[in-house]
């Protein structure tokens, strides 16, 4: 049973395995039937058994395609042909937007101004109508609200909608399917429509599955709503695709009947999933689809032992971002670090200290002097080096010698 308080409600929210059943029936094959793969090294690293859900192979490479199917699928033969709207700069706009001009339905993605170009085109490739509107995205959703009123249109909430929460659900149905003895799942939550379906599955089960959901730590409504806490909410996290500020009305009731337990992750941790992910399992994800992986990297102590199911829920990252991760990831780890170090302005100070670098195999990147902007006298001057080595104990190895040369040496440390 579930851990959490129970909060009375006006109005109790209801979903159970047979919508979920019914939406998978639905849907039929006209979505990825994902596989559902044990990660052997995944589970070395973490202590626990590591089974991974790729809804990042749909073809919008996200699973937001069932939920916004499975409401499309339900709409009369007069609302279809008006069309649909959604306020989104996410996967649920690519979501909607494949499978409406899929079905001959149109659909009209309302996004703030600020939404980054490769969003909106990559909305508009797959058929969706792209709308410009407002600063923030709560301009862009009253927006989007305004519209459906004037035109007629049916809006379709990206997480807020017991149709879209069934279609998410039936991510569950096939992990359990191919991986029926997991212990425990790892969610992902921003507005928690995908956790709400697949803990309404776990909870069908009946065998005691526990059901965890995640956010990130500069996004914890969820979190702060279930516990009744008032923590900050915002800044810029990578799992920009679960950065909810306000989570769901109707998700919030079923997340409190089906979920065990709310953790949150902090950004090191997204990173570093992110990265293994690519590294071992060879598949991109971006960060909101990393959050499960970062939970059990973050708390490896509560997971240790347990058979855990963790959905990849999407793999749509900017390659410069993910760039920037890949190498962030190796700065941590020791394999990549930039070197302050002092010397005398004087010919061969530099050779002298590329000699040591050549005696320890480190591979020198970068160099860059500075003899302006510093507090030494005019004759000495600063030396960023950035360079490349084995692992941190081959550059450790490097510095050490270093200052035993005499020289004073400092390393550039990431957050």
């Amino acid at each position: 049973m579930s851990t959490m308080p129970t909060i009375p409600t006006a109005a109790k929210a209801r979903l159970d395995i047979a919508d979920i059943r019914a939406a998978a029936d639905a849907i039929g094959d006209a979505v990825v039937r994902t596989p559902t793969m044990h990660s052997k090294t995944l589970s070395a690293i973490t202590g626990a058994d590591i089974w991974l859900k790729f809804e990042n192979q749909q073809f919008t490479a996200a699973y937001k395609e069932r939920g916004a199917l499975n409401a499309l699928l339900h709409l009369p033969a007069e609302q279809r042909a008006k069309g649909v709207i959604a306020a989104s700069a996410g996967n649920h706009s690519q979501g909607l937007s494949y499978h409406g001009t899929r079905l001959g339905v149109p659909v009209t993605i309302v996004m703030p101004r600020t939404t980054p170009t490769v969003k909106v085109m990559q909305t508009e490739s797959v058929g969706g109508k792209v709308v410009l509107e407002g600063e923030t995205f709560d301009e862009a959703y009253a927006y989007a609200r305004a519209m459906e009123r004037q035109l007629g249109l049916t809006f379709i909430h990206p997480f807020d909608d017991p149709l879209v929460a069934a279609g998410q659900g039936t991510v569950a149905l096939e992990m359990f399917a191919d991986a029926p003895d997991l212990d425990t799942i790892v969610v992902p939550i921003g507005g928690g429509g995908l956790i709400s379906g697949m803990g309404t599955v776990a909870r069908s089960l009946g065998s005691g599955v526990e059901v965890v959901g995640v956010q990130a730590a500069l996004f914890p409504s969820m979190f702060s709503h279930i516990k009744g806490q008032d923590l900050p909410c915002g800044g810029d996290t990578l799992a920009e695709g679960i950065a909810v500020k306000e989570p769901g009305h109707f998700t919030r009731q079923i997340i409190r009947d089906v979920v065990d337990d709310i953790v949150l992750v902090e950004e090191p941790h997204l990173e570093e999933a992110v990265s293994l992910l690519l590294q071992i399992e060879k598949t991109v994800v971006e960060g909101a689809g990393a959050a499960g992986l970062a939970a059990v990297l973050a708390h490896k102590t509560r997971f240790r032992g347990k058979k855990v199911g963790l959905v990849l829920c999407g793999g749509n990252i900017d390659t410069r971002l993910l760039a920037n991760v890949l190498l962030r990831d190796l700065a941590r780890s020791g394999r990549l670090a930039r070197l302050q170090i002092t010397l005398q302005d004087r010919p061969g100070a530099l050779f002298k200290v590329m000699h040591l670098f050549n005696r320890h195999n480190v591979n020198i990147l970068e160099i860059y002097h500075q003899r302006i902007f510093t507090n030494l006298p005019a004759k000495g001057l600063i030396t960023d080096i950035e360079c490349e080595a084995r692992d941190r104990e081959q550059l450790e190895a490097l510095i050490s010698d270093l200052r035993a040369q005499g020289y004073s040496v400092s390393q550039v440390e990431l957050n």
